[in-house]
């Protein structure tokens, strides 16, 4: 493959480690409102989800509510739930550093909201490096696994999707990011990742961040 002129990096899973923290949270929440699941479920079904979708999906297929106030309530207790715990993904901070010593444009395209990233990625050091480009699912009207927020990435980036290359980890990222025509490298480096789902999503799997620089061209 050619080498990418944009690196869009998903932010939780990929650059920051809350996915667990996350879900365990998420699993009790939905519990306690009379959607009776757990962690394992949340961790495979939820996770690279906006919170909205979450609250959609369970509202369309069951008879729970949430409340009006879910996501706001959720939103609210971010800065308490990753004040301690989050750390980078081993090496990823390698694999940016040496993108930006190429030359070559990146930035950050979550579901999660810009305050959550200036929480999660503060507290791991890696904020300086993605400031200048944060994108979140809130910027467009439809979530992973549409193309929408990847798309959006590419476009205020100034490039075509075929020039940008996503580093993801769940299924629905995956999904997104090889719907906007951009090829994926999914990582797997978490026992509790749906590897076989990001197989059938159509991503490139690797296990290691230091894998990255020799799937990815970079130099």
């Amino acid at each position: 493959m050619n080498t990418p002129k944009l690196v869009i990096f998903d932010c939780d899973g990929v650059l920051v480690d809350t996915e667990n923290l996350a879900n365990r949270r998420l699993a009790e929440w939905l519990t306690t409102a009379g959607f009776p699941t757990s962690f394992e479920y949340c961790r495979k079904h939820f996770s690279g989800r906006s919170m909205v979708s979450v609250q959609k999906e369970i509202e369309a297929q069951t008879e729970v509510r949430l409340g009006a106030d879910f996501v706001e309530r959720w939103n609210a207790g971010l800065p308490d739930l990753f004040a301690h715990g989050v750390e980078a993904i081993p090496h990823v901070r390698e694999f940016v550093e040496a993108v930006r010593a190429a030359g070559i444009a990146y930035c950050v395209a979550t579901s999660a909201r810009v305050s959550k990233m200036h929480i999660t990625l503060g507290q791991t050091g890696l904020l300086p490096l993605f400031e200048h480009a944060l994108f979140s699912a809130t910027m467009v009207g439809r979530g992973k696994p549409f193309p929408d927020l990847f798309l959006h990435a590419a476009e205020t980036m100034g490039f075509a999707p075929a020039d940008c290359i996503v580093i993801e980890d769940s299924v629905a990222g995956t999904q997104a990011g090889v719907a906007a025509g951009m090829r994926v490298f999914s990582y797997h480096g978490d026992p509790y990742t749906d590897r076989d789902g990001l197989v059938e999503a159509g991503g490139v799997l690797f296990d290691d961040m230091r894998e990255l620089a020799g799937l990815v061209p970079i130099h």
